[in-house]
């Protein structure tokens, strides 16, 4: 028969263990769980209207409240001064109707530029940016910094630069479907789009024209797409190069209109490696491009700097007077050059068409798919700031354009 003092040490050893209203009491070598933290829920991303009559009558408003995933939407009209700086990590900021316009009227967001991005990712659709200008010269329409930014349906005018991006080697730059005029300060080191040195550029179904004197595009981007666009400098433009890769890359151009006026500054119409090669690769594909040349005195139509492995020219047409400087290891050319312009439309309105009578309609060359990137051009560049695409399986002629005048 159990003692007392027995029984006292088992009803003790019960008590400390027993559950009671589903809590499990204090008791030695049974402590209370830790309550678990609340779980977190994530913020529905919003719509922030801007506009006279919204909430948020400046952009920049929207800006300083604005969360991951937000998207901004501004209404028509022109904003004064209504510079910003974006550091959300993904965010859209469109204009809904006719195009907004923002002005700089003088101030620039950290003395760079209208706007100042460093986002992971940003998609800025159909706003207008005009004016930028800084101490240094070197004001931006956009200054990107950071991250992944989509340009789509712009336009960036008189600012010093339109865009400028930084030199972090993993930022992207996409441009689509936008215009690019007049920027630059007029000293040469301004252009119409400068990318640094950032891991990737793509541009597609742009306008880029008459820059002051600085290049209509300039990029320094390890890997580089220039895909269906009209880099032209009219009849009174004065640019220096119309494309330019200063450091070389892996570079891809294919059926683009690219001309010359007469007033350039520069005999060089594309230029590749001329400061100098510090990319790991150093490859240039130029395909189905017509390359025209309006400069009386000559000109040159590529120029590739001794040093690069590869200068690849296939199904471009070369029209004007003009040469080409091939600096590379490996080159390749099977290019149309034309000294008059019968077999366009309108040559002297940049309506460069083939006719339908030319000889060289369907004759394009066989390409080859390059790092996964194919030659053959799959959307022809459509006036203005437009792209239609063409048929997989249709028979291509050489240069930009593949639709025929009559």
């Amino acid at each position: 028969m159990r003692s007392a003092a027995t029984l006292a040490v088992l009803l003790f050893a019960l008590a400390s263990n027993i559950v009671l209203a589903g809590k499990i009491a204090k008791g030695p070598g049974n402590p209370v769980p830790p309550t678990p933290p609340a779980p977190v829920v994530a913020e529905a991303p919003r719509v922030l209207q801007v506009g006279p009559t919204r909430t948020y009558k400046r952009i920049a408003e929207a800006a300083k409240v604005a969360r991951d995933g937000d998207t901004i939407e501004v209404d028509p009209g022109d904003y004064l001064g209504d510079v910003a700086v974006w550091t959300q990590r993904r965010i859209t900021v469109r204009g809904v109707g006719a195009r907004p316009t923002l002005f700089a009227t003088g101030l620039a967001a950290e003395a760079k530029g209208i706007w100042v991005v460093r986002t992971d990712d940003m998609l800025v659709e159909n706003l207008e940016f005009r004016d930028a200008k800084v101490i240094d010269r070197n004001g931006a329409g956009i200054r990107h910094e950071r991250g992944r930014l989509t340009v789509r349906g712009c336009a960036f005018r008189d600012n010093e630069n339109g865009i400028l991006a930084s030199n972090d080697g993993t930022a992207e730059l996409v441009i689509e479907n936008s215009e690019f005029e007049r920027n630059g300060t007029g000293d040469g080191y301004t252009h119409n789009l400068y990318a640094g040195s950032i891991a990737r550029l793509t541009v597609k179904g742009s306008w880029f024209h008459r820059a002051k004197v600085g290049h209509l595009l300039k990029s320094r981007a390890r890997e580089n797409h220039i895909l269906y666009n009209r880099l032209t400098d009219e009849f009174d433009g004065n640019a220096s190069y119309e494309l330019e890769f200063p450091n070389g890359g892996l570079a891809f151009v294919i059926g683009n209109l690219i001309q010359q006026s007469n007033a350039t500054e520069n005999p060089i119409i594309v230029a590749y490696g001329r400061e100098g090669y510090t990319a790991a690769t150093n490859e240039l594909y130029l395909s189905h491009n017509t390359i025209m040349n309006d400069r009386t005195d000559g000109g040159v139509f590529v120029h590739v700097e001794r040093g690069a492995a590869v200068a690849t020219l296939s199904n471009n047409i070369l029209v004007g007077p003009g040469t080409l400087n091939l600096g590379a290891a490996k080159v390749t050319r099977d290019d149309v050059t034309l000294t008059g312009w019968s077999d366009f439309m309108l040559a002297p309105r940049l309506d460069l068409r083939l006719r339908s009578t030319s000889p060289l309609v369907g004759r394009a060359n066989a390409v080859p798919t390059v790092n996964g990137v194919s030659l053959r051009p799959t959307a022809e560049y459509a006036h203005p700031v437009a792209l239609r695409p063409l048929r997989p399986d249709g028979r291509l002629s050489p240069g930009a354009l593949q639709s025929l005048g009559p």
